[in-house]
């Protein structure tokens, strides 16, 4: 199995942290563990040792007796930089707790104690769990630097809603559940067992269209595109060839994915199609005008003339356009943004209206989740008739979960028959 180094930051929710390394060496994995100073006024170094049977380090200047070995290991042949070996060997690094100054340290590059200079020593990949008061989680500076850190590559589990560390506060800045990171872990440790993206080509769709009513206003939607963004990025991880339309996209794309940026419907559409035949999974997760006016003012309409009268029409079915010339072997994913009852209904009719194989349903009008939101809480519909709901979470985490769902669509499709026999046909990329 793995070499997992966990990095335990300050905050009540280093508890949870106990339990992660021990349901990661349940699972087989071999688990070091350093802190930084502030962390042990809430859990002790002899904790973590007793649970990982390693030596625990909070300083780059503690001697580490197995010389950067890892549990299982012999000891290493020679003294080791502590804060190089334990990183470099490692191939996963969790930082949880991740506090929000601990984050703000991540994404400016600096270095102070042991587990920053870590995430600075180390080329495995980073998984980071934040965990703060709610009002410094929704601090635009903590938002920002998660952003930036997402732009990294490094991937963000959480947080969750639900009780903080002052006695009655509840919101978001809960640590993510040990379960969730330890899923979250084991699906980048082993990501092409367990769904075998190697060489897909997706194309996703991300953000919100704008239809102009003159050369100022628009009719447009709240999308930011964290969802579509979020399922790139975890398709890209998996080793997938990945094209993003992105509409209206102000954030910053994953490493690794192509960008295509786009305004309106018609422009979406165009560069969908232009796309389609070469890819072998859709996610069509972009928010779509369905009407537009008719003929936008070619001057700024005047305030004092009174309201316009505005002529809508309908926008090209973008998704429908494109389902009705898929080739075999194309999966095609959905999302429905709906408010209210009936939402699951109306989703399916729409699967079976524009022959989907799923469909991924939130109700944005719920506090805290959908359009330009964090998290997310989605019911997954497929065309066999089964439904899975993915309780609220990060984007990246929900991601992650939709993708899951696809692999046994990508199998079920015989997906390697039909891009061999769609071979000389396809493009160079997406």
């Amino acid at each position: 199995m793995a070499r997992v180094l966990i990095g335990v930051t300050g905050g009540i929710a280093a508890y949870k942290a106990v339990q992660t390394a021990r349901l990661l060496i349940a699972a087989g994995h071999a688990v070091r563990v350093i802190q930084t100073p502030n962390s042990r006024r809430f859990v002790g170094q002899p904790t973590f040792a007793g649970i990982t049977g390693a030596p625990v380090l909070s300083s780059e200047f503690d001697e580490d007796p197995l010389r950067g070995a890892y549990p299982g290991e012999p000891a290493g042949d020679r003294a080791s930089i502590t804060h190089l070996a334990l990183v470099q060997r490692a191939e996963l690094y969790l930082i949880a707790p991740a506090s929000a100054n601990t984050i703000a340290k991540l994404a400016h590059g600096l270095a102070d104690n042991l587990v920053t200079t870590a995430a600075l020593a180390g080329d495995c990949p980073v998984i980071i769990a934040p965990a703060m008061n709610d009002r410094m989680y929704a601090h635009p500076a903590t938002q920002d630097n998660l952003t930036l850190l997402r732009a990294r590559g490094i991937r963000v589990i959480g947080p969750n809603t639900g009780e903080l560390a002052s006695h009655g506060e509840r919101g978001a800045g809960r640590m993510s559940e040990p379960e969730e990171l330890v899923a979250a872990c084991e699906r980048l440790l082993a990501p092409a067992a367990s769904s075998g993206w190697a060489g897909v080509r997706v194309l996703v769709t991300a953000g919100g269209t704008r239809e102009p009513i003159d050369p100022v206003r628009y009719i447009g939607n709240r999308s930011s595109g964290r969802m579509g963004l979020s399922l790139a990025a975890a398709a890209a991880r998996r080793g997938a060839d990945v094209t993003v339309v992105a509409a209206n996209v102000s954030l910053p794309a994953p490493a690794g994915v192509r960008v295509v940026a786009v305004q309106t419907a018609a422009e979406l559409l165009d560069a969908c199609e232009a796309r389609f035949d070469a890819a072998d999974v859709l996610l069509m997760a972009a928010a779509v005008a369905d009407f537009r006016p008719r003929a936008a003012a070619a001057a700024k309409l005047k305030k004092d003339v009174g309201p316009p009268r505005l002529e809508l029409e309908p926008t090209t079915d973008v998704l429908g356009t494109l389902s009705s010339r898929r080739r075999p072997g194309q999966v095609l994913v959905g999302f429905a943004a709906e408010t209210g009852e009936g939402a699951i209904s109306y989703a399916r009719e729409k699967l079976t209206r524009k022959r989907l194989d799923a469909i991924v349903v939130n109700d944005v009008a719920a506090d805290g989740i959908g359009f330009d939101s964090a998290d997310n809480e989605v019911t997954i519909v497929t065309a066999e008739g089964t439904e899975q709901r993915l309780e609220r979470a990060g984007k990246d985490l929900i991601a992650e979960g939709v993708l899951v769902g696809i692999d046994q669509l990508l199998s079920d499709r015989g997906r390697e028959d039909s891009v061999a026999r769609a071979g000389p046909n396809r493009t160079p990329g997406v």
